[in-house]
C-alpha cells in the first residue's frame, strides 16, 4: 500500500518543475531532487518535448505529468517505477480533492526572472480554483474549498497519464503501465444520462452579438473592423482561438483564403495536433473578408502571393499572437451585447451570456450549421476526429423531447 501522506507535504505547495515551451529544452532538474527523482524528471521532460509543436497539447500534458511527479515524490514518497495500479487510483482521488496549500485562486506564471535568471515562482500552484465569469462580475471570488475538476478533466487526466506510462514502458523505464490496469476508470467519473449540453449562444444572443460588432465597426472602424471580422471568423469558420492567433507553428495569412479550379473558396488552418484542414468558405464569410480587406485598402480578395497577416497588430508590425488580447477583444463585444440584452428586458439571455467565452463562438457556429448542412461536412470543416463528436452539437432531438413534454399536465382539469 502507498505510504501515508506526509503532513508537511500537504501543508506546503511544491514548486513548478517545467517551464514554457520556449524554455523546456534548457530547464534543469531542481537541486533538491534525489538521484531517482532526477531520473524521473529527465524522462518526463523527454516525454513533454515530443509535444512542443502544439501549445495546447503541451500545456495539458505538462500540467498532468507535473501533478503526477509532485504527488509521487511529495505525497506517496515513491519514484515513477514504483507506482502501481492502486497508487494511480489514489493519485486520481487526490487530484479530485487536493490539499488547500496546493490550490491557487489565480493563475500565476510558473517561472519568473530574478537577477536575470529564470526561477520557480513561489506563487504558482498545481491546481487553481475558479468561478464563472457571471459570478465574478457579481463580486464572487474563487474558493479553494469548492475546487472540483469536471468529468472531462478527470478523463483527460487518465488519458494523459496513461500515455505517459506507455512512453515510459516503451523506453523500458517501467515494467508496466499501471493506468492500463485500472479496469473500471468510470468509477472516477460521475455518470450522466443522455447528451451533454454544448455551451453555446442562443439565437437571440448571437444575433445581438453580431449586430453589436457591426455597430461598433460602423462607429469606430479603426478600433472595431478587426473585432467584427474576428467574431465572424470564429463563428463562420469554427476556429479555435489557437487557430486564429499567430504562433511558432503557424501564422494565419490572407492567402490562407484561396480558391480552387472551380472558383470555390476555402480557408486553410492548422488545428489540434498540428493537423492541417481545409474549411469551406460561405458567401457571407467571403463578404466579411471583402469588408475587412476593403477597410485595409486592399483588393477585394487575396491572391496566392498575399502573405499579409490575417489579423495584424493595430500598432506596430506583425500578426496578432497574444491569445489573451484576442479574448479581451471579443469580451468587450460580449459586454456590450450583455448590456443591450438587459436594456431590452431580456434578463435571462443577458445573465446567461455572462459566462460566454471565445470558444462558445465555435460551438455556436457548429451547432447552427449542423441543423442545415450534412453532418459529415460540418465534421470535416470543424476538424472533428469522428462524427460522434459532431453529433454532440445536434440538439434537435432535445428540442423535440422538451416540446412534447411542455404541455404535460399534473392533474386533469
Amino acid at each position: 500500500m502507498p505510504k501515508k501522506p506526509p503532513n508537511a507535504s500537504m501543508r506546503r505547495a511544491p514548486l513548478a518543475c517545467f517551464d514554457t515551451v520556449k524554455h523546456i529544452d534548457s530547464i534543469i532538474a531542481p537541486t533538491y531532487l534525489t538521484e531517482a527523482q532526477r531520473s524521473d524528471f529527465g524522462m518526463a521532460r523527454s516525454f513533454l518535448q515530443a509535444y512542443t509543436g502544439s501549445l495546447g497539447t503541451f500545456n495539458s500534458y505538462r500540467r498532468d505529468v507535473e501533478r503526477l511527479l509532485h504527488w509521487s515524490w511529495h505525497i506517496a514518497g515513491k519514484d515513477l517505477e514504483d507506482l502501481k495500479r492502486e497508487d494511480i487510483e489514489l493519485f486520481v482521488v487526490f487530484c479530485q480533492k487536493p490539499p488547500s496549500a496546493w490550490i491557487g485562486t489565480k493563475k500565476a506564471p510558473r517561472f519568473k526572472v530574478t537577477d536575470g535568471v529564470r526561477v520557480s515562482n513561489p506563487e504558482w500552484r498545481p491546481f487553481v480554483a475558479t468561478v464563472s465569469k457571471a459570478a465574478f462580475k457579481k463580486g464572487h471570488l474563487p474558493d479553494k474549498t469548492s475546487y472540483a475538476p469536471s468529468n472531462g478533466s478527470v478523463k483527460e487526466l487518465l488519458a494523459i497519464i496513461g500515455s505517459f506510462f506507455q512512453f515510459l514502458q516503451m523506453e523500458e523505464y517501467t515494467v508496466s503501465n499501471p493506468v492500463a490496469l485500472i479496469r473500471q476508470k468510470s468509477k472516477f467519473v460521475q455518470k450522466r444520462q443522455g447528451q451533454t449540453t454544448v455551451r453555446r449562444l442562443s439565437d437571440q444572443q448571437w444575433q445581438t452579438l453580431i449586430d453589436t460588432a457591426e455597430k461598433l465597426a460602423d462607429e469606430d472602424p479603426d478600433a472595431h473592423e478587426r473585432t467584427l471580422f474576428m467574431i465572424s471568423v470564429l463563428y463562420g469558420l469554427y476556429l479555435r482561438i489557437s487557430e486564429l492567433a499567430a504562433s511558432d507553428r503557424w501564422t494565419p495569412t490572407m492567402n490562407d483564403f484561396h480558391k480552387d479550379h472551380e472558383n470555390r473558396w476555402w480557408f486553410t488552418t492548422v488545428g489540434k495536433g498540428n493537423k492541417e484542414r481545409q474549411i469551406a468558405v460561405s458567401d457571407t464569410m467571403l463578404a466579411a473578408l471583402k469588408r475587412w480587406r476593403r477597410y485595409q485598402g486592399m483588393s477585394a480578395l487575396p491572391s496566392p502571393a498575399d502573405r499579409a497577416p490575417l489579423f495584424p497588430l493595430r500598432r506596430g508590425q506583425g500578426a496578432l499572437s497574444n491569445t489573451t488580447h484576442v479574448r479581451n477583444i471579443v469580451q468587450l463585444c460580449f459586454d456590450r451585447a450583455i448590456g443591450i440584452l438587459a436594456e431590452q428586458g431580456l434578463n435571462e439571455d443577458s445573465e446567461a451570456m455572462m459566462d460566454a467565452t471565445v470558444h462558445w463562438l465555435r460551438h455556436t457556429g457548429i451547432s447552427d450549421d449542423v441543423k442545415r448542412r450534412p453532418r459529415e461536412h460540418v465534421r470535416d470543416d470543424a476538424g472533428h476526429s469522428s462524427s460522434a463528436i459532431t453529433d454532440r452539437y445536434v440538439d434537435i432531438e432535445l428540442k423535440e423531447r422538451h416540446k412534447s413534454a411542455k404541455r404535460k399536465k399534473i392533474r386533469v382539469d
